[in-house]
């Protein structure tokens, strides 16, 4: 009965949170206040948690239990219209294309950078993990570590066959129905390339039968309107999401595995945060001003930090990029959605590289030459098509890339109890690398409004028009 106090008194002040996060939005406080706030709500309800209740607590079980139905709940919203979002306007996109070449120039350039800025990312990895003196030699596995790295290696034997070629493959759906169930790795990527075909197939009946083109037009002028509608109702909950998914987070992480392992850590955000910086960089290179790029991509990068799933951020993603940075919605669907699978430059870049650097050492191998890092570039650059777009593909973009150089893959295991910190940084790199990509990629074509971009108007990314920013 007390269990079942303490943890109504738990929920309790979760529910002020979440009505403090609705009061805020009914006295028009902007989307980007209200996010920031949720997270710093959530990391202190999280950081009391953790500290009021030991590890296991009936109460504290319970509680992460029912807050775990506001955060995962809003992922899995997000997630359900991902596919309906990208086949809608990929295909509506494609349709106003004036030249049918522009679709084959934006997938070249989206795809580019992203493979481009991954292999810099692989590098950036290599560079920090030499200055930290990073080495798997001496590290000692407790249980559940090495249950891990037993569970690795027992998939890391599977992965033998997979090639690029076989990667390749995979990305064509022999069934689009069953990818817009999302049931394959690469089901994203399969539904992009079914709907670049019905668009393509559209523009050809609009030569041949123009008057029957205009209803299919209108068709899709429809479903494009209620699917952004339905992306801007589930946008709305993004504050709520964002305390839940934090509290969770803080609430059961081990900060004492964390303290043991805190120049791995240390030497993971080094990396992401110089990563970033090259980021912005590139933008600056396009004659673009970076502190404005970064005012607009704040609130997606925060919830991709939180929710660790590059696939469920590209709904914000698109939407950032149309209506914050005035990207073409083509360019912006190309982009986000190759990003969630291809060329993730935190999971597919950094974090394989750091791995393959530590363990090079115990092999007998001296990491810190030519002979090494650059076939290792071009290996995590091939390895990068196909990484899962959710928590965990940092995981097996490390398998494949050790499996390719015949690396031990137990290590990734020594580092279960801080994966979970890691992978928010890694997942919010992932969506900048995405939106580096649509951005450069739309000011090579002329496909991006200057003027939108350079705008001083605060984006209300969970309304369908954007509004002055109050303060």
């Amino acid at each position: 009965m007390n269990n079942v106090f303490i943890t109504l008194s738990n929920l309790a002040v979760f529910a002020a949170l979440l009505y403090l996060l609705f009061w805020m939005q009914k006295k028009y406080y902007s989307f980007a206040k209200r996010v920031f706030t949720a997270l710093g709500l959530g990391v202190l309800y999280g950081l009391a948690m953790h500290f009021l209740y030991t590890k296991g607590a009936p109460s504290l079980v319970n509680t992460v239990a029912y807050i775990d139905i506001v955060g995962t709940g809003y992922v899995k919203l997000l997630q359900m219209i991902i596919m309906p979002l990208i086949m809608v306007s990929l295909i509506s996109a494609i349709i106003r294309l004036k030249e049918g070449s522009s679709l084959g120039k934006i997938s070249a350039l989206s795809i580019g950078m992203l493979v481009i800025t991954t292999m810099i990312a692989a590098f950036v990895g290599i560079v920090v993990a030499h200055l930290f003196g990073l080495t798997a030699e001496g590290m000692v596995a407790g249980s559940a570590e090495a249950a891990r790295g037993s569970y690795l290696e027992a998939t890391q034997s599977n992965l033998g066959n997979l090639s690029f070629a076989q990667m390749i493959i995979d990305f064509i759906p022999a069934n689009p129905f069953l990818d817009m169930t999302g049931a394959r790795k690469t089901s994203t990527i399969g539904v992009v390339i079914f709907s670049v075909f019905i668009g393509i197939s559209a523009m050809g009946v609009a030569k041949k039968k123009p008057d029957l083109f205009k209803s299919f037009e209108h068709f899709m002028q429809v479903a494009h309107a209620i699917v952004m509608r339905l992306v801007t109702i589930i946008l709305r909950l993004t504050p709520y999401g964002v305390l839940a998914l934090m509290a969770k987070m803080v609430t059961i992480s081990e900060f004492a595995e964390i303290v043991k392992l805190i120049s791995f850590v240390a030497a993971s955000y080094v990396a992401l945060i110089a990563m970033f910086i090259i980021h912005l960089i590139i933008i600056t290179a396009t004659g673009l001003n970076p502190i404005q790029y970064v005012k607009k991509i704040i609130p997606v990068l925060i919830f991709a930090f939180t929710s660790r799933s590059s696939a469920a951020s590209i709904p914000f993603n698109i939407r950032t990029q149309t209506q914050g940075l005035g990207i073409s919605e083509g360019v912006a669907n190309f982009s986000a959605s190759f990003g969630a699978t291809i060329g993730q430059n935190g999971c597919g870049g950094i974090y394989p590289a750091m791995l393959a650097f530590m363990i090079a050492p115990t092999m007998g191998v001296d990491p810190w030459t030519l002979s090494f890092i650059l076939p290792l570039l071009v290996i995590i650059a091939i390895s990068s098509f196909g990484v899962a777009g959710v928590g965990g593909g940092a995981t097996f973009a490390a398998l494949i890339v050790l499996s390719a150089i015949d690396f031990p893959v137990a290590l990734a295991g020594l580092l279960i109890s801080i994966e979970p910190l890691i992978d928010m940084g890694r997942t919010a790199l992932n969506v900048s690398g995405s939106i580096t990509a649509g951005t450069v990629t739309a000011r090579v074509l002329g496909e991006i409004d200057t003027e939108t971009f350079n705008s001083n108007e605060q984006v209300q990314l969970d309304s369908d028009s954007s509004t002055n920013e109050l303060n």
